[in-house]
């Protein structure tokens, strides 16, 4: 028999997701980030969940490959635009769009053999100090594509910084806005938090859902899932394969980081950091027993936790834990409130997922 860890690609919560986005962003067609192989969910698993976007947006010409040979043949856009100058040559063989945030990229298009014009999404750095042309440099950079005849239509972007918090967006999207105003083409502005946050707060004829995509929260903790109306998409689960009767005094795994203080019941569970369960998980973790809350205690070891069976007395060898997402008796531990346990975020866990972990759709 397998070993009993796995990961749940939920598609309903999936669907259900981009529904969600697709509401909060009013009249903006939306992008579905399927970057980091769909947060690590599987491009493969999420695309049927997913046709109903307007596009994909992603990384890595692998995984735009990865989506035309799904038989996608609406947009897909390079967040990031091309690395080297022969990726243009796959990006006119695909019908790649492309982000151009720095002279670098304009160059590459200006030496590009092509028959067919390329469609580019043109970046500006209005605050978050990534990628993207300064403000004042913009247009200067958008009179130069917009002369090359290896580009097409000059679609304008930009990424917000602080869309999860209170600084807000303002400081922004005014300067993205004043810079643009009179110039042609589509905008792209929202991410999650500002689609979920801002809605209708920037004029955009796309916008940009990642995690909410997945079911999880860009402002947690301030909001949670339910408060969005996200479902968990991934649920990591596991059994028990021991138990444990402690005594008063006894002590629990590596360094003995956690001591009994009377008797307690504990179950030992298939799960640890070779997994991709995050070894910074402390003592009072939140997890599922058969549905049940309890707590990890002690130290995550890399095939190996364990957990506080007393609120589950009838729990013992064979009994599910889930370490995030849905148990099959329908309680949800959202992968927000483990990351944090952690010291990390939600994005970090999904992509975190090691390749030993089996996965399965539903």
């Amino acid at each position: 028999m397998p070993r009993p860890i796995l990961v749940t690609v939920h598609g309903a919560a999936l669907r259900h997701n981009l529904d969600r986005a697709r509401r909060a962003a009013l009249d903006s067609r939306v992008w579905a980030v399927v970057k980091a192989n769909a947060y690590g969910h599987g491009i493969e698993r999420v695309f049927e969940h997913f046709r109903a976007a307007d596009g994909f947006a992603l990384l890595d010409l692998d995984e735009a490959e990865r989506v035309r040979a799904l038989g996608w043949r609406g947009p897909i856009l390079l967040l990031e635009g091309v690395f080297e100058a022969r990726d243009l040559e796959l990006c006119s063989r695909l019908g790649l769009w492309h982000a151009v945030h720095c002279d670098a990229q304009i160059d590459m298009l200006a030496a590009h053999k092509t028959q067919v014009p390329q469609r580019v999404f043109l970046k500006m750095n209005s605050g978050m100090n990534r990628l993207g042309f300064a403000p004042e440099r913009f247009r200067s950079a958008w009179t130069r594509l917009n002369a090359l005849p290896q580009v097409d239509e000059i679609s304008l972007m930009t990424h917000l910084s602080d869309a999860d918090g209170p600084r807000g967006i303002a400081h922004q999207t005014e300067v993205f806005e004043r810079v643009t105003q009179d110039l042609p083409g589509e905008r792209s502005v929202a991410n999650s938090a500002a689609t979920l946050r801002h809605a209708g707060q920037t004029r955009a004829d796309w916008v940009r859902p990642g995690i909410m995509l997945y079911g999880g929260v860009p402002d947690f903790p301030e909001h949670d899932a339910a408060h969005w109306q996200l479902q968990p998409a991934m649920t990591l689960s596991t059994r028990l394969i021991g138990v444990q009767t402690l005594k008063a005094g006894d002590t629990i795994g590596y360094g003995s980081s956690f001591t009994a203080e009377g008797p307690l019941r504990i179950g030992i569970a298939a799960v640890g950091y070779a997994d991709g369960y995050p070894r910074h998980c402390t003592t009072g973790t939140p997890v599922l027993v058969d549905g049940v809350r309890t707590r990890m205690v002690g130290r995550v070891s890399m095939d190996m936790i364990t957990v506080d069976l007393t609120p589950v007395p009838q729990a013992g060898f064979g009994s599910e834990v889930t370490l995030w997402g849905r148990a099959s008796a329908g309680a949800e531990l959202p992968i927000d409130e483990v990351a944090r346990a952690a010291g990390t975020v939600g994005y970090e866990l999904m992509c975190a997922v090691a390749r030993r972990v089996p996965v399965a759709g539903d």
